[in-house]
């Protein structure tokens, strides 16, 4: 199956690679070796992953690893993980696909430590931090993707406005080097994949988060982290109660 490196190859140095396009034509290629690869999909939350895996599992069997140690507090970490298995779940059950999940251990400190140890906490959103936190979770994904045996892995990360794809698509393409596993590239809010995504979010009525996850774009953002965990903790109740 083709490397995206062989396309990325055709672009100037110093050219802004269009990673939608790129992805397009490793798809092409997948239909024309006849192939359906297995692909490992990070996703941050059940918003991110809908478009997503609306494009994807078409072409592709995909599982999504919900791996995300940068989301605080613990009970809206849970909440956005029980959403994204419950949206996945739906998914199956309307489309016929036949999408997996996975999650990660959740290790909050891991996460808070790198971001200290590097001196981030006060980076704004989308600046270094961000690019940090993409690292460690790319890092984990990739790893998972190789010891499974998947054929790629990849990020739903993209098809957010709010996040910056080239940075994304780098840090992919730098795991790749590291892992015996070739990285998906993308930019799914491309062609209205973002506004598709609102869509789905009504269609499927998932819970759309204020606030990308870490404590510390939280607090710049004014969030009120007691409310985001009491509507967290009081979902997770009705959760428990409906089971």
């Amino acid at each position: 199956m083709k490397d995206s490196t062989e396309i990325l190859r055709t672009y100037k140095v110093g050219q802004k690679v269009n990673y939608d396009k790129v992805l397009q034509e490793v798809m092409a290629d997948w239909q024309l070796q006849q192939v359906r690869p297995s692909i490992l999909l990070h996703s941050c939350c059940a918003p991110c992953s809908t478009y997503s895996l609306e494009y994807l599992s078409t072409y592709a069997d995909v599982t999504i690893l919900f791996a995300n140690s940068n989301i605080h507090p613990a009970s809206e970490y849970k909440r956005r993980e029980q959403v994204q298995k419950d949206f996945i779940e739906t998914f199956n059950q309307r489309t016929g696909a036949k999408v997996g999940f996975m999650s990660s251990p959740y290790e909050p400190a891991v996460f808070n430590q790198m971001v200290m140890a590097k001196g981030l906490e006060s980076e704004l959103e989308g600046g270094k931090r961000c690019t940090a936190c993409f690292q460690m979770r790319l890092d984990i994904v990739a790893e998972k993707a190789q010891a499974l045996g998947f054929d790629y892995f990849g990020s739903a990360l993209t098809v957010s406005p709010h996040k910056n794809s080239q940075v994304i698509n780098e840090v992919g393409l730098d795991m790749q080097k590291i892992y015996a596993v070739n990285y998906l590239p993308s930019d799914f809010k491309k062609n209205n994949g973002y506004r598709r995504s609102v869509d789905m979010c009504g269609e499927y009525d998932i819970y759309r988060q204020c606030y990308c996850g870490c404590v510390f774009a939280a607090k710049q953002q004014g969030v009120d982290l007691k409310a985001v965990n009491a509507a967290a903790k009081s979902y997770l109740v009705e959760q428990d109660r409906n089971l």
